[in-house]
């Protein structure tokens, strides 16, 4: 089944000294386009912490829904940072067949996989089955997309805390699927940002 695995790195391959968002992008970013692989990604997300502080320019809550920040883009991926307010859920949805890995800057999440059975592209309808959940907080604060995943993240009311989100998704990443579990449907939806390069997209109410 594919899912979203979270792991435990090691203490010593931990940096002791956190980046600043944009050096942390940027140590991303040289990375080759050959070495821009699941492991290796993986293996750089675990090894450099963020500075949760320096995420102040990027990080927008909305009272209505989690809020989506673009923090960099460039050919081969997109960085954002993801605001979830106490009891704020994602849809059920995928990454469009594009790779993504997520770090907990702050707070929990917990992250519900999902298998998708029975899939009718005429009538984009399928039948959903839950599958593995993860919780993301404390000592496992970094997850990667394994396959062709389909998920939910919910920042759960339990958790009593906001909760901010470092996403990574491998470009171009501009639609994704939605799923309704109770509808046994789902559709293409075009993704949006709430602000871009820490300013507020026109017509955005928080």
């Amino acid at each position: 089944m594919a899912k979203i695995e979270v792991s435990e790195p090691s203490v010593e391959n931990l940096t002791s000294r956190e980046l600043p968002i944009l050096e942390w992008v940027e140590g991303l970013a040289a990375v080759a386009a050959k070495n821009f692989t699941q492991e290796d990604v993986q293996g750089y997300v675990f090894q450099h912490n963020i500075a949760a502080s320096s995420l102040q320019p990027y990080t927008f809550f909305s009272r209505h829904k989690y809020t989506r920040n673009l923090i960099f883009q460039n050919d081969l991926f997109q960085c954002l940072a993801v605001c979830w307010e106490i009891g704020q859920s994602s849809p059920i949805h995928d990454h469009n067949d594009k790779m993504g890995w997520m770090y907990l800057a702050d707070g929990q999440l917990y992250v519900q996989n999902y298998r998708v059975d029975e899939r009718d592209p005429v009538n984009r309808c399928c039948r959903l089955v839950p599958g593995e959940g993860a919780e993301l907080g404390g000592d496992n604060n970094t997850c990667v997309d394994k396959d062709e995943n389909v998920h939910m993240i919910c920042n759960l009311p339990k958790y009593k805390k906001r909760a901010i989100s470092v996403h990574i998704y491998e470009q171009p990443m501009t639609h994704c699927e939605i799923y309704s579990l109770q509808k046994g449907t789902y559709d293409v939806v075009e993704l949006t940002y709430t602000s871009e390069y820490g300013r507020l997209n026109p017509g955005v109410e928080l």
